[in-house]
């Protein structure tokens, strides 16, 4: 065990580790501004990939300006501005989806001519350029002078060495809105980001998010995961869309599953009494989902930043975290909200 908590503090200390996932991160902004909110729950380090990666800088940044109420006020802004980028899109709902009342994307013109198209080029040919407006937007509402700064909570933001195929885990004074377009590039969209030289893609590829950093680093032994890609599916995809999301569900979710697998069997050891309980530690789990509304959501809607539709899944995280102080509080610092064993029995599906 490293890392010092601050004595004498009432709160409960906690790691968050922050899943990745286009538009359905506002689900994870919903459950952030929740707990900030309720004020007993204090972040020591948070984990994050992708949009994980984007929440983790705005909560940092907001806590360094002004505590609890500014990473929440961060969150906000952020989420607010992503809608505003994103209403000039060509990639909007279509006119039936809007009346029957879906947030899918699947037959939106826009979506479908960019999702055909990606499969045909790459981004050196279709955007020789370079451009992406994530990273005008990351520095517009961002400071990464306070996040490099922040001593309050630790960050580890994961993205993938295209060249090696590991992960590379970049903390605070590291970070730069490079270093969060890294963790977000998905290749088929945007072109690898480089890093000293060193190009990068997607965190999820190899962390979604990471864990690992939080047993060197931290003192607390609780880890709360913010689920947002489910790991268990009941039904059998049928469609190449179907399909092809499956299928990137599974890989992106391959080295948590591997992570928690590692975690269940030192757990094991330590009460077989095969390890040494002063020398490996027991990690205490929890988790948040969002259960079957978000199992429900159609992958495309994770392109989807219409303001109606990010306070949808705002409003599902707030509920959701919610759901899991009631319930679950108590346990933080004692024992873990989640039976990894069972998970691994009957599966880690997308329940809460």
């Amino acid at each position: 065990m490293s890392g010092d908590m601050p004595a004498g503090d009432s709160q409960k200390w906690i790691n968050v580790a922050l899943q990745g996932g286009g538009a359905h991160g506002a689900f994870t902004w919903g459950v952030l501004d929740r707990l900030l909110e309720d004020g007993r729950i204090a972040f020591e380090a948070i984990s994050g990939t992708s949009a994980g990666a984007m929440n983790a800088v705005a909560v940092a940044d907001g806590f360094m300006k002004d505590g609890e109420d500014g990473a929440q006020q961060a969150l906000e802004d952020f989420w607010r501005s992503v809608s505003r980028s994103a209403a000039m899109s060509p990639v909007q709902r279509s006119f039936m989806d809007v009346l029957m009342g879906s947030w899918s994307l699947d037959t939106s013109p826009g979506y479908l001519f960019f999702d055909h198209l990606t499969r045909m080029a790459s981004p050196y040919e279709l955007n020789p350029l370079n451009y992406n407006p994530l990273k005008e937007l990351l520095e517009d509402q961002i400071d990464f002078d306070r996040v490099a700064a922040c001593d309050r909570i630790k960050l580890f933001l994961s993205a993938t060495n295209v060249h090696t195929g590991r992960v590379r885990v970049f903390t605070c004074a590291e970070i730069t809105p490079d270093v969060v377009l890294a963790s977000a590039c998905q290749p088929h969209l945007f072109q690898a980001v480089e890093i000293d030289g060193v190009p990068y893609w997607d965190g999820g590829y190899m962390g979604n998010p990471v864990l690992f950093p939080f047993f060197d680093s931290c003192a607390s032994p609780d880890v709360l995961l913010i689920q947002i890609n489910p790991i268990e599916r009941k039904e059998t995809p049928r469609t190449a869309r179907e399909i092809l999301n499956r299928a990137n569900e599974i890989a992106f979710n391959s080295s948590l599953l591997k992570e928690l697998r590692a975690i269940e069997f030192v757990a094991r050891l330590i009460d077989e009494g095969k390890l040494d309980p002063s020398d490996y530690r027991e990690v205490l789990l929890h988790r948040i989902d969002g259960g079957e509304r978000l199992l429900k959501l159609a992958a495309s809607s994770k392109m989807n930043a219409e303001w109606s539709f990010l306070l949808h899944l705002h409003d599902i995280g707030y509920e959701a975290a919610s759901e899991w102080l009631e319930e679950s509080f108590e346990k933080v610092g004692r024992e873990p909200s989640v039976d990894i064993r069972t998970l691994f029995e009957g599966g880690l599906g997308g329940g809460g």
